[in-house]
């Protein structure tokens, strides 16, 4: 069983909460978010608000998002999310109650299907967005971008 490494990533004003599944070995190593330079989230994250990331966890708040992971503990080979089971889920219910989250994006296939299970009554909109891990090489950077462009409305709106 291997638990989860580190701590979300959220403000008081963070409205946009993303979530993966759980870390790569890279990122559980580095104890930070998307760690693994060939994983594109940063990269969509710049491209979306016209910005280079200089410090990820000032540009999180800055841009009133959220960084978490469905899953608190697992057993996992290596870095696949094939291999997850034996899952104790974060408390994301409990997360939503302290913060003006407006909208949960799921990073994936594995992240939907985790939190819809775990999550089932969750009331807060969810939307599913493509993997952004290189392992999802059949999604190009700019449908990655397209695809996560909520982000920026929920942003835009209230700014």
């Amino acid at each position: 069983m291997i638990k989860h490494p580190f701590s979300p990533i959220i403000c008081k004003e963070s409205r946009v909460l993303i979530l993966g599944s759980f870390p790569s070995v890279i990122s559980r190593k580095e104890e930070f978010y998307y760690a693994n330079p060939n994983n594109r989230f940063w990269k969509v994250l710049e491209i979306l608000f016209e910005e280079e990331i200089k410090n990820r966890e000032e540009f999180i708040c800055k841009h009133h998002l959220a960084l978490w992971d469905v899953i608190a503990s697992c057993d996992i080979e290596g870095s696949s999310d094939a291999s997850i089971c034996n899952v104790l889920p974060n408390p994301i219910l409990e997360l939503l109650q302290n913060y003006p989250i407006e909208l949960i994006v799921l990073n994936g296939k594995t992240a939907e299907k985790l939190f819809k299970k775990y999550f089932p009554k969750c009331e807060v909109e969810t939307i599913t967005c493509p993997s952004t891990s290189s392992a999802n090489a059949r999604c190009h950077l700019d449908d990655l971008v397209k695809a996560y462009y909520r982000i920026k409305v929920v942003n835009d709106e209230k700014n």
